[in-house]
């Protein structure tokens, strides 16, 4: 028998519903997410839903004394080439659109921080179906 351990590279799809600064989620599904990559594991996609789309507004402004999560999230995203998606009926409900759909509800403006996209569901089911592991952080109550 062989004392051997597999270290095979894993890939995530991490779900967020919770928001920042009233929930701990997206702090702690940055941290694993920075740790799953520092240790040669992926990140397939960051789905934000419900609660969860707050982490995608460009007007995210917290004191300068304290993290700017949303800011944090974006940089991950970029420096590691990961789609980030946030819900469109969650995002909707909570006044976080895209250049489209300030269009199509004629709204005087648009508010998602790039590279955060808006989709549909269908986005988290393709994560299901193409990674390794999905991990939920929820925002408790």
């Amino acid at each position: 028998m062989s004392n051997k351990i597999s270290h095979s590279t894993l890939s995530f799809t991490l779900v967020i519903t919770g928001a920042p600064y009233s929930s701990q989620a997206p702090q702690t599904a940055l941290f694993f997410a920075r740790a799953a990559v520092a240790a040669g594991h992926r990140i397939d996609r960051v789905f934000l839903y419900g609660d969860g789309v707050h982490l995608a507004s460009a007007l995210a402004s917290p004191p300068s004394d304290e993290p700017n999560w949303s800011r944090q999230w974006c940089e991950f995203l970029n420096q590691n080439a990961v789609p980030g998606v946030a819900c469109i009926a969650s995002a909707l409900r909570r006044g976080i659109v895209d250049e489209r759909e300030q269009k199509r509800y004629e709204l005087g403006a648009n508010n998602i921080a790039a590279p955060f996209s808006i989709a549909g569901l269908g986005e988290w089911v393709e994560g299901v179906a193409r990674s390794d592991r999905v991990i939920y952080f929820h925002g408790g109550s």
